[in-house]
């Protein structure tokens, strides 16, 4: 065992990052089916991870969040049982070997007259923490144009924030996690650093 002195300078190590992740305990079946295909509401939401390069990351896991239809947000248990029926909101995948992902879901409703939008978490390796941002439905431009979050960032940083609707409904929404069209991500001040 060696001594330090206090004139010795200490070496930073390296910290813990998250991943890799556990194939078979952390993805479930059915995790990226918040509805079944057949709803007739349902939608892809879908997209690829990349890095600051723009290499597509094949080692990441998504969770998404959101309100229903009619701007309900969930309560219901057994978001880890996927029944067929029941709405709750939340989804989780690992994306493939090319970074893509697919959610099968529906279009979140405004609540309480504020722009829809769906909460995505991302965990990655060489992250040293999960990322939180948001994916806003591209369809009311007035809602866009009122929301506080994005009124708060400049016009570029903003459409980073906003998917794209496809002609057959669905909604593309890449995540770059570096780069100059970097993902807007966002911190919650009681969130442990």
């Amino acid at each position: 065992m060696t001594e330090t002195t206090s004139t010795q300078k200490l070496v930073a190590t390296p910290g813990q990052t998250i991943g890799p992740f556990y194939g078979f305990a952390l993805p479930y079946e059915g995790g990226e089916k918040l509805v079944d295909r057949t709803h007739p509401g349902a939608i892809r939401l879908h997209g690829t991870v990349y890095d600051g390069e723009g290499v597509p990351i094949p080692d990441s896991m998504l969770e998404i969040w959101q309100a229903d239809e009619q701007g309900n947000i969930s309560s219901e248990p057994g978001s880890l049982f996927r029944d067929g029926y029941t709405f709750t909101g939340w989804g989780r995948q690992a994306v493939d070997g090319v970074g893509a992902f697919n959610f099968t879901t529906v279009n979140p409703c405004s609540i309480d007259g504020k722009a829809p939008f769906i909460s995505l978490v991302v965990f990655a390796r060489g992250l040293l923490n999960k990322l939180h941002t948001r994916i806003y439905l591209p369809d009311d431009e007035a809602l866009l144009a009122a929301d506080p979050l994005l009124q708060s960032l400049p016009e570029e940083r903003r459409r980073t924030l906003i998917a794209t609707r496809e002609e057959s409904g669905d909604l593309r929404f890449d995540v770059r996690l570096q780069g100059a069209n970097e993902t807007v991500f966002l911190t919650y001040p009681n969130t442990p650093k």
